[in-house]
Order: C-alpha cells, then sequence, then structure tokens
C-alpha cells in the first residue's frame, strides 16, 4: 500500500510520475528559444544580467531564436526520439531568458505557434518575477482552460543580500507577489532555487525549504552552484577564490535528503541538480554524474533513512 501523499511509491513528489498521473503517459518537454531578452540586459535594469546566468549552458543544440517555434518543436522532438523513448504528447518550454518579456501581441504571435499544434498539451513559461503583471496573467489563465500552462519564476535565493550579490535585479518580495498573484489566477507556478551561493550557510539554505514550503508553488527546481565560462560569476570566483565553496556529491547527497524531509510533500520535484557540458563549466565540484543518477542517490539516502519528502514538515 502506498505510505506517501501522493499517487505513486517514490519518496518524494516526482515530476514525471505527476505528468504520467495527468495526462495518462509520458509527456516530453521540449526547449524553445523564442528570442526573449531580459529587464537585466537590455539596459532597463542592468545590461550586465545575473552573474551565473549563461544560457548557452542549458540550450539543447535546435534551440536557436532564427529558427520559427514549429521548426524548434519538430527538431525537438527528432532530438529526443534518437535519446530518449518515445513520446506522443509535449509541453513547449519556453525557456531562454525571460518569456514574459514582451507585449501581449507579441507574445500570442510566440505561444500560439505552439499551442495550434494538437501533439502540444501545454506550455512552460520561465521567466522573472518582475516580468508579469495582471494582463498577462488573464491572457495564461484563459489559455490554462484549454491546455496545461505553468509559470516557472527564477527566485534563486529567499535572501535578498544573495539576490543583490547575483545581480538579480529584485528582491524575495517581488517573488512572493508573483507567485501568489500568479496562483489566484488560477495557474500553476513554479520555482528555481540555486545551493550554494557564496554568503549563504547551510542553515540558511534549510530555512528556505520553510519559507518556500509557505508559499502557492507547484513545482520547483534545485540547482547546486556552478560557475559558467564568461559569466559576471566567473570574473568573481577568479578573484576571490575563497569566497565560494562547492558541494561534493555525497555532501549534497546528504543535504537534499535533508532539505526534502522538511519540504511541503505537494511541491512536485522537477530536478535536483544543474547539468550542464563540462565546456561551458569553469568551477564546481566534479561529480562525473547524470542526473537521473544522483536522484538514485538521493532516494537511495531516504530508503536507508526510511524518509521522505515532507517527513519533518510542519515540525517546529
Amino acid at each position: 500500500m502506498n505510505q506517501f501523499p501522493w499517487n505513486h511509491n517514490r519518496r518524494f513528489n516526482a515530476y514525471p510520475n505527476y505528468f504520467r498521473n495527468l495526462f495518462g503517459e509520458r509527456v516530453q518537454k521540449l526547449s524553445i528559444d523564442a528570442g526573449f531578452t531580459c529587464p537585466n540586459r537590455d539596459g532597463k535594469l542592468s545590461e550586465g544580467g545575473c552573474t551565473f546566468c549563461n544560457n548557452k549552458a542549458f540550450s539543447p543544440s535546435y534551440c536557436i531564436p532564427d529558427k520559427s517555434v514549429a521548426q524548434q518543436l519538430d527538431e525537438g522532438i527528432e532530438f529526443h526520439k534518437a535519446r530518449y523513448r518515445r513520446a506522443s504528447k509535449y509541453l513547449a518550454y519556453f525557456q531562454s531568458y525571460s518569456n514574459t518579456y514582451a507585449d501581449l501581441d507579441h507574445l500570442d504571435k510566440i505561444y500560439q505557434q505552439a499551442l495550434d499544434r494538437e501533439d502540444v498539451v501545454g506550455i512552460v513559461i520561465g521567466t522573472r518575477p518582475d516580468c508579469i503583471d495582471e494582463k498577462k496573467l488573464e491572457y495564461f489563465a484563459r489559455i490554462a482552460e484549454k491546455k496545461y500552462v505553468v509559470i516557472e519564476y527564477g527566485v534563486e535565493s529567499c535572501y535578498d543580500e544573495s539576490l543583490i550579490r547575483i545581480n538579480r535585479g529584485h528582491d524575495f518580495e517581488t517573488s512572493v507577489k508573483a507567485i501568489e498573484l500568479t496562483s489566484s489566477y488560477g495557474i500553476k507556478t513554479g520555482a528555481h532555487l540555486i545551493f550554494g551561493l557564496p554568503g549563504e550557510t547551510e542553515d540558511m539554505m534549510f530555512e528556505e525549504a520553510r519559507i518556500i514550503s509557505d508559499l502557492p508553488l507547484d513545482n520547483i527546481k534545485f540547482h547546486q552552484l556552478q560557475v559558467m565560462k564568461g559569466t559576471l560569476m566567473e570574473k568573481e570566483y577568479i578573484a576571490n577564490p575563497n569566497d565560494f565553496y562547492f558541494f561534493e556529491l555525497d555532501e549534497y547527497v546528504q543535504f537534499m535528503a535533508n532539505f526534502l524531509e522538511l519540504l511541503d510533500p505537494k511541491i512536485v520535484v522537477e530536478r535536483f541538480a544543474s547539468e550542464a557540458p563540462p565546456r561551458f563549466i569553469h568551477a564546481a565540484a566534479n561529480w562525473g554524474l547524470r542526473n537521473d543518477q544522483v536522484v538514485q542517490l538521493i532516494e537511495k539516502e531516504l530508503v536507508k533513512r526510511d524518509s521522505w519528502q515532507g517527513k519533518c514538515f510542519g515540525a517546529k
């Protein structure tokens, strides 16, 4: 008998299982670069961008903004057919930069290219919490009546001092307001968090489990700190390497197991760790494992403890 508060027997609220339950089959996410920019890059807030950001490090080779959305979807389907089991339903993941940073007419032209396809069952919108407003949420709420929609916000940290240091251009309260407003429109919400930012202690990171559990989040992605080539953070690391600490694998597995125990079990965990081609990485702990292998180690640790996501949720 399933002992966990979700409809599968894994020890955390796993993203693939969530979608199988929702759609009745495997759903493949296809990344798209629709040519958006970011207010932290185009001069509205800053021209340098966030210190950690190098979009090329996580964009598939077929994601080129010169290609139409339709072409990227077609090439993404072929790309994943060669690597994974075949799927018949897809989510269009608008991933690069801030995918709500435009007027509504432009957004509609972009998103309809994906939504008009029968094999696309929904869209995933990656953006910043300062790039959303009620008119845009009204638009996404109308789409959500027919298709799956989730807006994923780059929260990165719950601490304003960290957000200032990484040149994020907004405070944590901006993330809170965006998540709460999005949820109030009945739209699913996601968040990204980076673990290991300079100046953050382990206790601070564990406290983030309690902080984000108080928000109306549907899913979350976790990333361990990696310093990417060509970023402002790379320059900072070269100048002050002793300010940086990178999780070793065993340490991260223990940390994530502890974090999961504190996390609200209703939040679906989409990712536990960053994965980027070595040619993009300047400095990071060298784990030498794929993301799925890291997940297996975390689950093995949870089994060893006889623990699960949310076991200590709400405990004082």
